[in-house]
């Protein structure tokens, strides 16, 4: 039977479960969206699985979320991600993506052949609870509503330095409320010294498989004190008492946070690429 390219619904969880599975590291990302979101969505944010088929086996798939605001494949050949991407080509705007390297280079040459705003190679570590070290700090804590405050700032700056934009400068209210949601949704961590908060970690995506940190940010005045080896240790051995893995994108020019991770005892995976194109 021929390739074919479609959007993937009800009938097609299992399947791409399966797929994802095969290499649940490389798609924590993507396992963690169908788990929170399901596979077709049932609310208000737009969002939709593609699948490439061949012989009616499900051999790659591309997550879609608003209307191409966030794009993300599988880690799967990326000759059969490319087939997607020449797909959707007519009918999507990529505005950014991310994922294994390779995977997101064959997005581009498809749906956003133009020089992108930023570009960023990243390399994907992970750590599972026999791996840990140490490090450990019990004040590391769920940040509460009341710490958004002082947290927004430790949030802005992390998007900053990895984006290189102010998400409080485009858009105050709509990045103060995806603040507060992660907040409300026990996915941020923070660690409060003298009444200041200086450190700050977010689960990005959750599932049975395991969970994907982000956010892994410290204040500038507050580095090269121990906060964030201590901290994602901290994190790392709370979460792998109850999942099989995390992992932790960090940027290839990021040396101080990558020696900070393989203390811990992450090890380093795959080369990712980040892109923004707007």
């Amino acid at each position: 039977m021929p390739v074919t390219v479609e959007q993937l619904g009800p009938h097609d969880a299992e399947a791409l479960r399966g797929l994802l599975s095969k290499d649940p590291v490389h798609n924590l990302y993507l396992l963690g969206l169908l788990e929170e979101f399901g596979i077709a969505p049932r609310g208000r944010v737009p969002f939709a699985f593609y699948g490439r088929f061949d012989s009616q086996v499900l051999t790659a798939a591309v997550f879609v979320g608003g209307d191409g605001g966030l794009v993300v494949p599988s880690a799967s050949d990326a000759g059969a991600t490319s087939v997607i991407a020449d797909a959707l080509s007519s009918r999507l705007t990529l505005r950014s993506t991310v994922g294994d390297k390779s995977s997101v280079d064959a997005l581009l040459r498809s749906l956003a052949p133009g020089k992108p705003r930023l570009s960023r190679t990243q390399r994907l570590f992970s750590v599972s609870a026999d791996d840990l070290g140490p490090f450990t700090n019990p004040l590391l804590r769920l940040a509460k509503e009341e710490d958004l405050p002082r947290l927004l700032p430790l949030a802005q700056g992390y998007v900053r330095e990895v984006h290189e934009r102010d998400p409080l400068a485009e858009d105050p209210r709509g990045y103060e409320a995806r603040v507060i949601q992660r907040v409300r949704q026990r996915r941020t961590y923070v660690l409060e010294e003298n009444g200041a908060l200086v450190f700050k970690v977010d689960i990005g995506s959750r599932s049975q498989y395991g969970a994907e940190l982000e956010g892994l940010y410290t204040l500038p005045v507050e580095r090269k004190k121990g906060h964030a080896l201590l901290c994602l240790g901290q994190i790392s051995r709370h979460l792998l008492s109850s999942l099989p893995r995390l992992t932790l994108r960090i940027d290839e020019r990021d040396e101080s946070t990558a020696r900070i991770a393989r203390k811990v005892g992450y090890l380093a995976g795959r080369t990712w690429r980040l892109v923004l194109v707007e």
